[in-house]
């Protein structure tokens, strides 16, 4: 992918986010000391079933943009067979539940959002952050460009497991429209809207944990 974000602002931007990173991380460490048991379940039962299910890799590790175009290696659990994407290569995520790619676990666990749990090492790595707008790869950041969508604009800040295109669109909503919501995003990027996105992503996630339940 060819160009770079504007640098028009920039120490004024990075005034701005200087509060993420600390906020991160006291976040990341509270939740884990008020939820431990929880938290214990969560990281030990999902890597159990996924691997029971066919004996195959736990994690689906795979790269991804971050701040100003760096590469790094993003961390889900697996939820597709293995080396789902051999055959058709990089692919635009999807609401289709029927993929035959994707596994009984992995379903559930895309159905509950849980499948994006690892990345909270990605947020102590220092790659990502909990909100800002999804990293996406490096190929189909290139079909955007080259079909004269701005990706470069998404690139301003880091990327995050929350967002507001998460929030208010879904898996297929069109990468012009998502991005749409992205500048939104940085434009008006705050302590008091990501706490806001934090809530209603918890809010979404509680839901289809309630609805799944409820089947």
């Amino acid at each position: 992918m060819t160009g770079k974000p504007g640098m028009t602002g920039k120490s004024g931007r990075a005034a701005r986010y200087r509060y993420k990173r600390a906020v991160d991380l006291t976040i990341i460490i509270l939740a884990h000391l008020a939820l431990l048991p929880l938290w214990a379940f969560l990281w030990l039962a999902i890597p159990l079933a996924i691997w029971l299910a066919d004996r195959g890799p736990v994690f689906y590790v795979q790269e991804r943009l971050g701040r100003h175009g760096r590469p790094f290696r993003l961390v889900k659990f697996r939820t597709m067979v293995a080396n789902a994407e051999a055959q058709t290569g990089p692919v635009w995520a999807s609401d289709n539940m029927a993929d035959p790619r994707i596994t009984p676990v992995g379903r559930t666990l895309r159905r509950l959002r849980l499948d994006e749990m690892p990345q909270i090492i990605n947020v102590l790595k220092g790659d990502m952050s909990l909100v800002g707008p999804r990293p996406e790869r490096p190929a189909l950041a290139e079909q955007f460009c080259n079909a004269g969508i701005p990706y470069q604009q998404r690139l301003r800040v880091r990327p995050g497991i929350a967002g507001l295109a998460q929030v208010r669109a879904n898996y297929s909503t069109s990468p012009r429209h998502k991005l749409m919501y992205d500048n939104i995003y940085i434009a008006n990027m705050c302590l008091r809207l990501d706490a806001k996105l934090l809530l209603l992503s918890a809010w979404t996630v509680c839901k289809r944990i309630r609805d799944h339940n409820s089947r």
